[in-house]
């Protein structure tokens, strides 16, 4: 910038200087030389001037098409991603009793005609465990020794407040060794262990601190706590386990049991995903009567998809047309826009079901939906066409803006996208070849403009040597014609 800026200053002293001393020359011979050797030098290099400024303005409207074409091609592609992954598009499960569970539907799940029975009997729980006796200062040192957690599966009193039996897991117990620790020293050895078992410090409204104790769910995730080295004879108090007298079993650890269909079965967390098919549940409560699974088709969402689908297409084919028009278009002899011209097109007769996704006489293109392509490239949809795919295939309809479908309409625009902006063959090559070819015209106009400087100076120096003679000329003129006047008049 600052070397661009120094060049146009000397140019335009230069120019000065130059005006003024054409000006005074103009004496000698009478011509108007600031106005011949401008006019000159214009004239010599006016079509090379006028060349590349159009050059330069038609590689900037290109450049800038270019830009709008990215840009449209790839917000029509995203618009469709946040459609077809928002789940709005997809069959969902439907429970018929939500305070007892609730259904998702899993990635790339089928759902069409879903109907299952499930009664929950109980939920999954996690063992929790907390000293009876409070201490004083969370933060005073208890004793040093070393702890031993285990897993494994417990048998709990019937009032549930403390463990009757304890069975170790395969899993290898684990050493928790503290040193002169407080309340607050023992919970964060217990938790830097990462062993499964979480441990925290509770203070009541007097400031008197507990030890609280949290497991995983699942009946094999029960535990126990045993102070297996206590030289200070204080840590045994935070035993937990058969016989354990310094704390209370306040949860236990248990499965939950459902029966699905009739079959029992059991499961140690409350998100189940293996039950049924492409559902996820979310156990809440238990209950003595069996919920209703069944799913919804998202009937009225795929015929919104469709319609706004058509909408942006047209406004996108639009946009495309206007920079590749044969007589008016910027990036009417580009091969990647118009190639994108011709990918946008063929959209609605292509494939989109394949293989496991094709139901028997069902549709398998956009067109198939009654999806349209009038006179002049837009489309439009035949509501009729597309009500009745959706009454008689709906499968085939969502599975068509179905995110999991590798050849769905997502996955076609993503491709498409991809390959217009590609910096290889598609619209970003463009970009860097109109790019470098601005930079070569910008620099055949800076040379331009030294080559008319260089001319200016040039021509100058020609008619200054003109003019000094045709000054020497007239001098011996006047000289001559004043001698003649003097002879005469003395004769």
């Amino acid at each position: 910038m600052t070397t661009t800026t120094a060049t146009s200053t000397t140019t335009g002293a230069i120019q000065t200087a130059t005006q003024q001393l054409l000006t005074s020359l103009g004496t000698g011979s009478g011509v108007d030389t600031s106005t011949l050797v401008t006019s000159l030098v214009s004239a010599e290099f006016a079509a090379k001037t006028d060349a590349l400024t159009s050059k330069a303005s038609t590689l900037t409207t290109q450049i800038s098409g270019i830009a709008t074409l990215k840009s449209t091609v790839t917000g029509f592609a995203s618009a469709l991603d946040g459609l077809v992954s928002g789940g709005t598009l997809v069959t969902q499960p439907a429970s018929s009793n939500t305070s007892v569970l609730t259904a998702t539907a899993l990635p790339g799940a089928k759902l069409a005609n879903l109907s299952s029975s499930i009664t929950v009997s109980q939920l999954a729980g996690a063992q929790a465990a907390r000293t009876t006796t409070p201490v004083a200062s969370r933060s005073a040192t208890i004793g040093s020794g070393t702890f031993t957690l285990t897993m494994g599966t417990a048998t709990y009193a019937a009032d549930g407040g403390s463990m009757t039996g304890f069975t170790a897991g395969s899993t290898t117990p684990v050493t928790i060794d503290v040193t002169d620790a407080s309340l607050d020293g023992i919970a964060a050895a217990i938790n830097a262990k990462g062993a499964g078992v979480t441990a925290s410090v509770v203070t009541d409204a007097s400031g008197a601190a507990y030890l609280s104790l949290k497991g995983q769910t699942g009946a094999a995730q029960a535990f126990t706590l045993g102070a297996t080295s206590d030289p200070s004879g204080n840590l045994a108090q935070f035993d937990v386990g058969p016989g354990a007298t310094g704390t209370a079993i306040s949860a236990s650890a248990q499965n939950a049991k459902l029966t699905v269909d009739g079959v029992a079965v059991e499961r140690t967390s409350n998100t189940v995903s293996d039950l049924v098919t492409g559902v996820k549940l979310q156990l809440a409560a238990t209950s003595a009567t069996p919920v209703s699974l069944t799913s919804t088709s998202p009937t009225s969402a795929l015929s919104s998809a469709v319609s706004d689908f058509v909408d942006t297409y047209n406004q996108v084919l639009a946009a495309v047309q206007a920079q590749t028009d044969p007589k008016t278009g910027a990036l009417a002899r580009d091969p990647a826009a118009t190639s994108l011209l011709r990918s946008l097109k063929a959209l609605t007769s292509q494939v989109l079901l394949t293989g496991g996704n094709v139901e028997t006489n069902g549709p398998t293109r956009l067109s198939e939906l009654g999806v349209g392509t009038n006179k002049d490239g837009t489309l439009s949809v035949n509501t009729t066409t597309l009500n009745r795919q959706l009454a008689n295939f709906p499968a085939s309809v969502e599975a068509m803006f179905s995110s999991a479908n590798s050849t769905g309409i997502g996955a076609t625009l993503d491709a498409l996208s991809t390959n217009a902006i590609s910096t290889v063959t598609g619209l970003g090559a463009s970009t860097a070849t109109y790019t470098a070819a601005q930079s070569t015209v910008s620099d055949q106009q800076t040379a331009l403009t030294t080559a008319e400087s260089t001319e200016t100076t040039r021509l100058t120096q020609l008619y200054s040597a003109m003019n000094s003679k045709v000054a020497a000329y007239k001098s011996t003129q006047t000289f001559l014609t004043n001698q003649v006047a003097a002879w005469n008049k003395s004769s």
